[in-house]
Parts: structure tokens; sequence; C-alpha cells
């Protein structure tokens, strides 16, 4: 019987075999889903998949640019030019 922290459908279960032929289950932190952007939803590049309790530089978090880690590239080129617009008009 696993330990009650093993439980958990949070872990990933993993066949692993040993040198002496057996087969033991390893449990292994499962990976977060991939960073979507806030307005279309596509998964965003450069944002790696990291558990929040990993000790990162924020420079490795997100890619460096206005709504980096928020929005696609696209979605971001969208909202600045509306804003360049906006300040034209006035």
């Amino acid at each position: 019987m696993p330990a009650g922290r093993y439980k958990s459908r949070s872990k990933r279960r993993i066949a692993k075999k040993l040198p002496g032929g057996r087969t033991k289950i390893v449990y292994k932190e499962a990976l977060p889903g991939r960073a979507r952007c806030g307005i279309c939803g596509k998964p965003l590049h450069g944002v790696p998949r990291y558990n929040t309790h990993k000790k990162t530089p924020k420079s490795m978090h997100r890619p460096e640019r206005p709504y980096g880690g928020n929005l696609c590239p696209e979605c971001m080129r969208k909202i600045m030019r509306e804003k360049a617009l906006s300040m034209i008009e006035g």
C-alpha cells in the first residue's frame, strides 16, 4: 500500500526497472500545463513549464517584451496598434 502522500493523482506514476529485474512504481511531480495567451488561447513560446517552487530568475520565466508571458506576439501587436491609434485619434 502506498504512503498517503503518494495516493494523490497529482503525482505521475512511472514504472521503473530495477537492476534485479523487478519493476517499481516511482512517483514524480507532473509538469504544469503550457502557458497560454490570454486573448486567443494559443500556447506561448519561450515560457518554460516549471513548477512554481523552482528557484529560477524572472528573466527565464517569460520573454522580455511587453505583455511577455501573458499574450502571444500577434495579440500583443494588435493591442499596441489599438493603443497607438487611440492616442493619435485622441
